[in-house]
C-alpha cells in the first residue's frame, strides 16, 4: 500500500497554505453570512438588509434611465417582486445579492494575501466592485427578461453568472499576476 512521503506537505508547502488559508476563510465567513441570515428567517421570513438594499439600487438604476419600475415585497416568501413597465418580471432572492460571490472572491484573495493593507484594500476595493457590478447585471437582466422573455433562463443561467464570475476570476489573476505573496517573492 502507498504512503503519502512525509517530505511531501513540505515540497507542497505553498499549495497546503493556500488550501488551508482558502477553506478556512470561507467557511469562517459562510457561518458568518449564515447566521446573519438566520436572523432575518427567524423573524416572519423577513428578506435580509443586504438583499433589501440590492433591490433598491436595482429600482434605482432602472428609474434612473427612465423605466417604470417597483420593487414590491413578496406576499409568500422573502423576496421582492420586480415589476418593471407594469410587469412581473422576477423575484430578487438572497441568492441575487453576490454575497456568496463576493466571500468565494474574498477567500482567494485572502489565500493569496500579502500584507494586511494590500489585502485589505484590494478585498475592500474589489468587493464594493462585484457588488457595484452585480446590481448592474440585475438591472441589465431585468431589461433582457422583459426584451427577450423566451431568452429568461439563457440570460439568467448563462450569460449573467458568467458576467459575475467572469469578472471575479479576472480580479483573481490581478491579484496573482500584481500583488501576491508568490509574485513577489520570485519578482
Amino acid at each position: 500500500m502507498n504512503t503519502i512521503p512525509k517530505n511531501m506537505f513540505q515540497q507542497h508547502k505553498v499549495f497546503f497554505t493556500f488550501l488551508l488559508k482558502f477553506l478556512v476563510c470561507y467557511f469562517v465567513a459562510i457561518m458568518l453570512y449564515s447566521f446573519f441570515l438566520n436572523h432575518y428567517h427567524i423573524q416572519n421570513n423577513e428578506v435580509d438588509g443586504i438583499t433589501h438594499f440590492v433591490a433598491r439600487q436595482t429600482k434605482k438604476i432602472l428609474v434612473f434611465f427612465g423605466d417604470n419600475c417597483e420593487i414590491i415585497k413578496h406576499e409568500f416568501e422573502p423576496s421582492y417582486k420586480v415589476i418593471y413597465n407594469s410587469v412581473y418580471i422576477a423575484r430578487i432572492v438572497e441568492g441575487c445579492n453576490a454575497m456568496s460571490v463576493i466571500i468565494l472572491f474574498a477567500s482567494f484573495i485572502v489565500a493569496f494575501s500579502v500584507t494586511f493593507k494590500t489585502t485589505f484594500l484590494y478585498l475592500l476595493f474589489g468587493g464594493i466592485f462585484i457588488f457595484i457590478l452585480n446590481i448592474i447585471r440585475i438591472s441589465l437582466l431585468t431589461i433582457g427578461l422583459y426584451n427577450y422573455p423566451s431568452y429568461g433562463t439563457f440570460l439568467h443561467d448563462i450569460v449573467f453568472p458568467l458576467f459575475i464570475y467572469g469578472v471575479v476570476f479576472v480580479l483573481w489573476i490581478l491579484w496573482v499576476i500584481r500583488f501576491s505573496y508568490n509574485n513577489k517573492q520570485n519578482g
